[in-house]
């Protein structure tokens, strides 16, 4: 963070300080809400949660080196106080941006927001210093947090905007103003919380209508409703996609035979290619965003080729591929799920498995509303579509209704399996797997199946040291 007064901390968030003997101590640190996170010179946030009190940390943040705790009381050790902690939180965080020289670039999206965030830092690093959203600490707390991990030499910040309704994107513009606004895409991610696709667009469209008119709006030329968000702002508009219109997009794509995607980036001041070291095609479109966002600062295309071939995957369980001793395949998607994530790493595993024998285990999909029942039921039916060798649907009643869509789209479908839990599916997979199978492991993040993925693992890791 840049530094900062603790007198000038308490004005800024309108704070009371409380057993502070200096005032003019600084912030030099990150500030944090995790005390295992702290480090000397930081600020503590003290949240009160469901199961754990911040404030009940604050002599241990201290003696580890914290210069302060922002509390909602005092709690005996220096102090700023306020009534409402999170509301100071992104106080500080607007504080901090408006003094930053750098250019803060946002993104929202119902499927992809990680994944393009990670590649769109990756791409902006070989340019210049650049900050942005660990993993997908995307709310009203993580957003704020991330903004004041910058620094005076950080150039680009590169923020993650969630939302679970309508306004939620607004607040978070208003907390850090976009210079660059870029929206993915318009799922069914969230739809029970936001009651449909039109919802869930009007407040995606927040993030555009929040730019400046210097600024520019990263439209998916390909997604009907994002790109009818051009009439939502005042910024420029930049199109990314396949379509033939678009600014920014890519020929000739295809998967090498690994499942990574390869093509011709095309922008205005350029084309060059690009073979990705991720995997599946939805890669694509998530790489194009990141290539417009990267035109727009100034990279030419043969720069931004060569950063987007070289990036990896920097936030765990996306897709996280992993390959055992024995030849099986493990590939680790278990952050999140929903039906438009789904079908793209579906996708990914048929490529990735010609010649091999597929697995897809498979769990919920959380916040479908009405939803479900279709949307569970699709996803069964696109595996028998795509050949997947074997379905384990994990779980309980949206773990059923995928096995029934696969079941009910044709005789393949006998080969799925409901199993009850995550160690009943460890059990079947630990005896079935040969080598050179591939195993893709996904559901929404409150089903926990990494553990599936972290089990076979270890299996494959036990069968090294056995087999010397």
């Amino acid at each position: 963070m840049i530094a900062l007064s603790l007198a000038e901390i308490a004005s800024v968030v309108g704070g009371q300080t409380h057993d502070i003997p200096d005032p003019s101590v600084q912030v030099t640190a990150p500030v944090v809400r995790d005390s295992r996170e702290v480090e000397p010179g930081s600020l503590f946030v003290a949240f009160v949660g469901e199961r754990v009190d911040g404030h009940d940390f604050a002599e241990q943040v201290v003696r580890a080196g914290a210069v302060a705790v922002l509390a909602s009381r005092p709690v005996g050790v220096p102090a700023i106080v306020v009534e409402d902690v999170q509301s100071a939180l992104g106080a500080l965080a607007r504080h901090v941006v408006r003094r930053l020289g750098a250019t803060l670039v946002a993104l929202t999206g119902s499927a992809g927001k990680t994944s393009t965030k990670d590649l769109i830092a990756q791409v902006l690093r070989t340019k210049a210093p650049t900050v942005f959203t660990p993993g997908s600490l995307n709310n009203e707390i993580g957003l704020p947090l991330t903004a004041l991990s910058a620094t005076e030499e950080t150039k680009f910040l590169v923020l993650e905007m969630g939302a679970r309704g309508i306004g939620h994107i607004r607040y978070l513009t208003e907390l850090t103003p976009p210079k660059i606004g870029l929206v993915l895409n318009v799922g069914t991610a969230h739809i029970g919380e936001f009651g449909g696709r039109e919802q869930i667009a009007q407040a995606k469209g927040e993030l555009v209508e929040a730019l400046p008119e210097d600024g520019a709006a990263v439209l998916n030329a390909d997604d009907p409703l994002v790109r009818a968000m051009a009439s939502r702002t005042k910024a420029k508009v930049l199109l990314f996609g396949e379509a033939d219109e678009a600014d920014v997009r890519a020929e000739n794509v295809r998967l090498t035979d690994t499942g990574q995607p390869a093509f011709r980036l095309c922008t205005p001041s350029g084309a060059s290619d690009v073979t990705m070291r991720l995997y599946g095609e939805h890669h694509v479109s998530n790489a194009l965003a990141a290539a417009a966002v990267a035109h727009e600062l100034g990279m030419s295309a043969e720069e931004i080729a060569t950063a987007l071939s070289e990036a990896g995957s920097l936030s765990r369980w996306r897709m996280e591929v992993t390959e055992r001793p024995d030849g099986v395949t493990i590939v680790n998607d278990a952050y999140n799920a929903n039906p438009e994530s789904m079908r793209a790493a579906l996708r990914a595993l048929a490529a990735m498995g010609q010649g091999r024998r597929t697995w897809a285990v498979l769990g919920k999909m959380a916040e479908l509303g009405d939803e479900a029942l279709a949307e569970h039921d699709a996803v069964g039916r696109l595996a028998v579509r795509l050949n997947v060798g074997k379905l384990v649907a994990v779980g309980g009643r949206e773990a059923s209704w995928l096995q029934l869509g696969a079941y009910n789209e044709g005789s393949w479908g006998e080969e799925s399996v409901h199993v009850s839990d995550a160690q009943a599916a460890v059990d079947l997979l630990r005896s079935e797997l040969r080598p050179g199978d591939v195993v893709l492991v996904k559901a929404s993040r409150s089903v926990g199946l990494e553990s599936i993925a972290q089990a076979l693992l270890e299996t494959g890791a036990e069968g090294e040291v056995a087999a010397r």
